[in-house]
């Protein structure tokens, strides 16, 4: 029995298409029995905000669409980092879980010499660390494992490697400069990822515009009670806020 979600693929090498594992039992005689799972408990069940994301990334072969809200889950769009972070601060201190992500598109910096995190996520002269990368806490930050749901996780910014599999009740996400809006569409641009995946020259434009797309729709979808999200890209956040009601 395989559970899977072909849209979790962040990796090359990762394997999870239904054709594949289709393909390699058919070639054993054996018969294959598919079960699509429409329901969700992820981002408040909203099955409306999951085909929403799925269309704005271009990953279900229909156009984006103007987000007609859903009573189970809010979507906003936040003007700047600072009013991002603002959002989900107030989310934190109303008693709620709330954490903030982005795009893998700047470095990632071992620690100090201090045992204090490098503020490599920089919009303007908004600045944030990266979550820790390993298994050990950095002075107030927790290990890697603890991100999403320890104290201090807040006060980093979550990669999809450290977010995958979590869940939280209020997501904040960065678009970075890997995913912009050009020409009519939500195009990809290799050149502007960090991940180090990415630069490998095994690794297909096709294969990485399909890694961008679903890093995006991992982070989109770790909410349980709501998204807002951010783009550093002008035109994209333009783009996104003909989507999306800016917050009030």
């Amino acid at each position: 029995m395989f559970l899977l979600d072909e849209h979790q693929v962040v990796r090359p090498g990762e394997i999870g298409r239904v054709a594949d594992i289709t393909a390699y039992a058919r070639s054993l005689g054996l018969a294959v029995h598919q079960v699509d799972l429409d329901a969700q408990f992820r981002c408040g069940g909203s099955r409306t905000y999951e085909e929403w994301v799925l269309r704005l990334l271009g990953l279900d072969g229909d156009a984006p669409e103007v987000w007609t809200g859903d009573d189970h889950f809010a979507v906003s769009l936040a003007e700047s980092p600072y009013e991002l972070e603002a959002l989900l601060r107030s989310r934190l201190d109303a008693g709620y879980s709330a954490r903030m992500t982005a795009g893998f598109c700047w470095p990632w910096s071992a620690p100090n010499g201090d045992d204090s995190l490098v503020a490599d996520v920089r919009v303007g002269d908004w600045a944030r660390p990266w979550n820790v990368k390993g298994d050990r806490a950095v002075g107030n930050a927790p290990a890697s494992a603890l991100w999403a749901t320890a104290p201090g996780g807040f006060e980093q910014v979550g990669c999809v490697y450290t977010a995958q599999g979590f869940e939280y009740d209020w997501n904040g996400v960065i678009f970075g400069p890997d995913l912009v809006y050009r020409d009519g569409r939500l195009v990809t641009v290799r050149s502007a990822s960090k991940g180090p995946a990415l630069v490998r020259k095994g690794v297909s434009d096709e294969q990485a515009d399909r890694l961008i797309r679903n890093t995006y729709k991992v982070l989109l979808t770790r909410g349980m009670m709501g998204t807002a999200v951010y783009s550093v890209d002008p035109a994209t956040q333009e783009f996104l806020a003909k989507l999306l009601e800016p917050r009030v």
